[in-house]
């Protein structure tokens, strides 16, 4: 009954802003703690479309979300708007594709993003979700990883951002680095201390708080203990990736069951809204700082992180919350990390400035969070300009372009014209492009013509190739 209550609240108060022509920070005051729906946003790192039990894993378990899952919406056509970390960590701050902000790949030192025209960190200029809910009246608070980079000259934090508190910035605070081998085991239950103690601090609310684990991205090290369970006929004396990655995964899980109780006994579980995803697709056991532990699973999809196939941009979404459906799985909606920003200021009863929506590429998804059809207005766009780190069958052509269930990848130079239909074919296994070439050619100028509008710069050679140095050739 409560939940019915704090629902049809909602929907009278959104109905009241749109009769009214929404808000405005002149004449309107800020939402309080009473009207307004805290908003948890758990992000994982590298976590793969297939590693939840909840998505289809059946090697090991993940109750807690399988639980928030149960609580709330899965949602099967999710994507981030960038296939590695920084890229869609950008998009989901600002609601701009990445390559327009030129975040192409991951921010590394200067020297590495200067060589690919990339910057040190995201604009400060560029208008974030933080900033807007913090206008709204709510305590906005990071935790984890951010690997979106900052001034020399900022002020401590993320203030320069639009975060009132900022903890374990890139997992690091004080003298200790959550990314070190013997850190590594408690890293999960570090950051999710940290967002107890913090949402505790703001009960009052209205607080908006990310917590952006760097779980299960490499390099992992869990303890003895806790990759026990995982040990099977791996010998003594021996680890394997799938007790690392396992054993991490299931850590993770189990820390965000604490959370969720913790929201529980606080009170607060009626009027927050929680939300699960993962940065980009599970990572590579090329990558050397993987080939330990590199046991992520895209589920059936293709692709892994850096591919612009769907395992590498397809990621988990579970929300739960008072107006989201329990126990429902959606498996119609198109949505991407572009949609975020939009989405959370609809559900936060906040008006987007009209300047600032302007620069905005997704839409609002919240009536597809409340469980409503909500079809898309514009294709969703990708570009990757790097080398894939995969096996031929997984590296995908440079740009991509979903439009209803049709996905077309190509290569500038229609080097490689690829056409899936995804809801049919979602482990993109049988290219169409030969059978519809109005669709190929429709979506083939879309996805050059969007192009176009992005900042030049380096392209690696080895883009958008999926060559093997065949015998004898």
């Amino acid at each position: 009954m409560r939940t019915l209550l704090l629902h049809c609240a909602w929907v009278l108060g959104v109905a009241g802003i749109a009769l009214r022509g929404g808000p405005s920070v002149a004449d309107e005051p800020p939402p309080t703690a009473r009207s307004a729906l805290n908003v948890v946003f758990l992000l994982a790192d590298d976590l793969g479309w297939g590693d939840l039990s909840c998505y289809g894993n059946r090697r090991f378990r993940t109750p807690h979300l399988d639980r928030l899952a149960a609580e709330g919406t899965l949602f099967t056509h999710y994507y981030q708007a960038g296939s590695v970390c920084s890229p869609s960590r950008a998009a989901l701050m600002t609601g701009k594709y990445p390559a327009e902000l030129r975040i192409h790949g991951h921010l590394a030192t200067p020297q590495q993003n200067a060589q690919r025209d990339m910057p040190n960190h995201l604009d400060p200029a560029v208008p974030t979700l933080a900033r807007l809910l913090r206008q709204a009246g709510y305590k906005t608070i990071h935790i984890g990883k951010w690997h979106l980079g900052r001034p020399n000259d900022a002020p401590q934090g993320l203030s320069l951002y639009g975060f009132d508190v900022a903890r374990w910035i890139d997992c690091q605070e004080g003298d200790r680095n959550l990314w070190g081998i013997q850190e590594r085991p408690q890293a999960s239950r570090e950051l999710i201390d940290a967002a107890i103690a913090e949402i505790e601090a703001h009960r009052s609310g209205p607080f908006y708080c990310q917590v952006w684990f760097n779980d299960p991205h490499a390099p992992l090290a869990p303890s003895p203990e806790q990759m026990a369970t995982f040990r099977r006929q791996t010998p003594e004396g021996f680890t394997s990736p799938f007790m690392v990655y396992a054993a991490t995964v299931v850590e993770m899980d189990r820390q965000i069951g604490r959370l969720m109780q913790k929201l529980k006994e606080l009170g607060l579980e009626d009027r927050t809204i929680i939300v699960f995803s993962s940065d980009n697709g599970p990572e590579d056991i090329d990558i050397g700082n993987a080939a330990w532990s590199a046991y992520g699973s895209a589920g059936p999809l293709r692709g892994r992180k850096r591919s612009l196939y769907e395992g590498g941009i397809r990621v988990p979404l579970i929300v739960r919350g008072p107006t989201v459906p329990a126990g429902r799985v959606d498996d119609r909606s198109v949505i991407c990390g572009v949609d975020f920003l939009p989405t959370v200021c609809e559900l936060a009863g906040w008006e987007i400035p009209a300047e600032v929506r302007e620069g905005i590429r997704g839409q609002s998804m919240a009536a597809a969070w409340r469980g409503e059809e909500t079809p898309r207005f514009q294709p969703l766009f990708w570009e990757w300009r790097f080398r894939i780190f995969n096996h031929p069958w997984n590296r995908s052509p440079l740009l991509a372009v979903r439009d209803g269930d049709w996905k077309l990848l190509l290569n500038p130079d229609q080097s490689r014209v690829e056409l899936y239909d995804i809801r049919q074919d979602p482990g993109e296994q049988n290219n169409l492009a030969d059978r519809h070439p109005e669709i190929t050619a429709r979506l083939a100028e879309k996805a050059i013509t969007w192009q176009k509008t992005l900042p030049p710069g380096l392209v690696e050679e080895s883009a958008g190739k999926n060559d093997y140095p065949w015998p004898g050739r």
